[in-house]
């Protein structure tokens, strides 16, 4: 931040209005501020433009720079809680132990490993790839993929530098740290070794960043000559590639929101005949893996919250259910281990990991964890032979753990909690999940944390996404203590949208349904507001990507709740995006939404909630809204273009903040420091126009 000077604006910039419109359905939609889409992206050159982004800038950090004391105390004291000089706990692979570790004050980690039964002394210890230095002198870093060969020789992994998501993967020789001339730019995939170490399979992104195809890549040639093992024709699929927990096998897997195809091919022999496990069926969605001739597949023909069925490999279509769908216990996955098995899903909304026996079916074994609400899952198990299972843990007050799970004693075993160097006392905290009742009789959860000398009713902030299938755990998180501390309740609105309760929950929430996640969520704010946690206005609301999209729609429908709200690289112009065939996410996207080209009640349905095509002349809350010059998921211009419609047509004084990251993308600045100053920055802005004392 600067200090305001002669060259600091005034006011807002107001964007110039240019009329333009498109006509779909026999309706014609006005769209004064499409010119600040550059018709050269994802290349953003036009003057115009980035004068506008600059401009925006320019007014974030004159109204920022007052509360700059506020966000260095806010910083300080976030990364006061962060284990600056961490690492984890080292897990067996092969001949290794393998660790990452972040070193004092760096901002990126370190990967290394030392051979198995070697001293735990450091002069074992093998770096074997150095993320700070990659990182060095780069704006933006992230590391892709990263993948050993077999034998532990070679080092396979990709890399991002500009927040494009087309990450360059390259090879590097552990032993004499020199790469080799192999280097495949444009992927967006994991990197599978295959062929004894001689073949790499990968996938790239194409002109409209969409996987639609699985590659393999011969050490030592040229990526021109790379193959292609498999094509996806359908424009809304995707590709990805894995191995079977055996290792035997590479699983090519294709498929939408609703719908996949999976195909198996030797890993041994890459380029032998693929088997089709069960040709695509529109809305049938499966996954699978192999032990000892049979596949386990987790599919949802037979039961939305899916249910575990086996085939021989033979007959890879003929399935048997081996686990039925039920309403109550949604089915989420399965990992596959040589003398036994895990299920995952939840039960209730809540985490539930099964330990299962191939030979005897009736034997459950479920890992019992000592709280009523929290988040658990598998951590890194990576050999098939393993005895001891890694499992991840946290609740909204209690701070992430790691444990081993010994099968045979089904014991618990802690290995590391989460380290708070400036201090924790969990005791000052608890924890609740509430449920409140959406204005249709469904009860939707809400999981709350606050201080146990929190008086009355306060401060609250309510977090929410609710799209995609994807639940938002009940887990924990150093940063939002800033909140706690200060006061706030802290909740997170379970709405429909997610599938936290199950398959159900997300159907809810999608296509002809998706109203049900923005209603849910002011519901939910009312509902917290009825039980005298907060008051209306004193509600801080955040969300990003579809969770900006739910922002959105809120502050059209119920402005007057929100006292302070942040969308982070928001998804607000649905209509216009999902009748652009040519952008990246649109194709795969319309299962999710509906295809507003084809479909007129899509297209009327997607345009009444749209938040972009909904802001109209009224009293708005208090907003901070960030972009990515570089995002492909949510294109910068989205963002840009709602704040200058709302600075058109709001008729309030409230701040209105937009903050375009030039050199990142979806994910904001990378790095553990850099991107918690943005997170000062945001409850900075919320603190500031909630009137709460840093």
């Amino acid at each position: 931040m600067q200090p305001m000077n002669d060259a600091t604006p005034a006011r807002p910039p107001v964007a110039v209005r240019k009329p333009s419109s498109v006509t779909h359905h026999g309706i014609t939609v006005a769209d004064d501020y499409a010119w600040l889409r550059d018709p050269g992206y994802p290349e953003v050159t036009d003057k115009e433009v980035l004068e506008h982004l600059a401009a925006e800038n320019a007014w974030f950090e004159a109204r920022m720079a007052p509360h700059q004391g506020t966000i260095d105390a806010l910083f300080k004291e976030m990364r006061g809680r962060i284990k600056e000089a961490d690492k984890s706990v080292p897990q067996k692979d092969g001949d290794f132990l393998y660790w990452i570790e972040f070193e004092e004050g760096a901002e990126y980690k370190k990967w290394w490993r030392r051979p198995v039964g070697a001293p735990d002394d450091g002069s074992a210890d093998q770096l074997i790839l150095d993320e700070p230095a990659l990182a060095a002198g780069k704006e933006y870093f992230r590391l892709g993929a990263i993948s050993t060969t077999k034998d532990g020789r070679l080092l396979a992994y990709s890399v991002d530098d500009n927040g494009s998501e087309r990450f360059t993967a390259r090879i590097k020789d552990i032993a004499s740290g020199e790469h080799l001339p192999d280097e495949i730019p444009g992927t967006l995939s994991s990197l599978i070794w295959v062929a004894g170490d001689k073949g790499l399979i990968y996938s790239l992104a194409n002109e409209q960043w969409r996987t639609d195809n699985a590659r393999l890549h011969w050490l030592g040639q040229p990526a021109a000559e790379d193959i292609e093992l498999y094509h996806e024709d359908d424009e809304g699929f995707r590709v990805s590639a894995s191995l079977s927990a055996n290792e035997q096998w590479v699983i090519i897997s294709a498929g939408d929101h609703e719908t996949s195809e999976v195909r198996l091919v030797p890993a041994e022999n890459p380029l032998a005949d693929q088997i089709l496990i069960r040709p695509r069926e529109k809305g049938v969605e499966y996954d699978i893996d192999e032990h000892e001739g049979t596949l386990f597949i987790h599919a949802n023909d037979t039961h939305e919250n899916f249910r575990i069925a086996t085939a021989a490999i033979e007959r890879p279509g003929e399935w048997t259910t081996l686990i039925e769908g039920t309403d109550e216990f949604y089915l989420t996955g399965f990992e596959l281990f040589r003398d036994f098995y895990i299920v995952e899903g939840r039960l209730n909304g809540l985490d539930r990991l099964e330990i299962r026996y191939y030979d005897n079916l009736a034997r459950v074994e479920p890992i019992e964890f000592p709280e009523a609400s929290y988040t658990a899952g598998t951590g890194n198990n990576p050999e098939y032979e393993q005895t001891v299972i890694r499992v991840s843990y946290e609740s909204m007050i209690s701070p992430a753990s790691t444990y081993d799970y010994h099968v045979a004693e089904r014991r618990l075993e802690l290995l590391k909690v989460q380290e708070i160097p400036s201090g924790y006392d969990r005791s000052l905290y608890t924890t609740e999940r509430l449920e409140i009742a959406a204005r249709d009789g469904t009860a939707i959860p809400v999981s709350v944390m606050y201080r146990k000398d929190r008086a009355g009713s306060g401060p609250l902030h309510l977090y929410g996404y609710g799209a995609y299938g994807i639940a938002i755990p009940p887990g924990f998180s150093t940063t939002r203590l800033s909140l706690v501390d200060r006061g706030f309740a802290y909740a997170i609105a379970h709405i429909r949208g997610g599938d936290d309760l199950g398959r159900r929950w997300y159907k809810a929430g999608k296509l002809e349904s998706r109203v049900n996640t923005f209603t849910d969520f002011v519901d939910v704010a009312k509902g917290l507001i009825d039980r005298g946690l907060t008051e209306a206005g004193r509600i801080s609301i955040s969300g990003g990507s579809a969770g900006g999209e739910l922002m959105g729609a809120v502050i059209n429908s119920d402005p007057a709740l929100w006292g302070a709200v942040v969308a982070h690289v928001p998804f607000v112009d649905v209509l216009a995006t999902m009748l652009d065939a040519s952008l990246p996410l649109t194709p795969g996207e319309w299962p999710e939404w509906g295809n507003p080209i084809e479909d007129h009640a899509a297209f009327e349905l997607i345009q009444s909630y749209s938040p972009y095509d909904n802001v109209r002349a009224q009293a708005y809350p208090p907003l901070l809204v960030t972009a990515g010059l570089n995002d492909p998921r949510v294109t910068y211009w989205e963002p840009a273009k709602w704040v200058a419609r709302l600075r058109e047509m709001k008729t309030d004084g409230n701040e209105l903040l937009l903050k375009t990251n030039m050199g990142a993308g979806h994910g904001g600045k990378s790095g553990r420091f850099e991107s918690l100053k943005e997170t000062a920055e945001e409850f900075a802005f919320i603190l500031w126009q909630m009137g709460i004392e840093a």
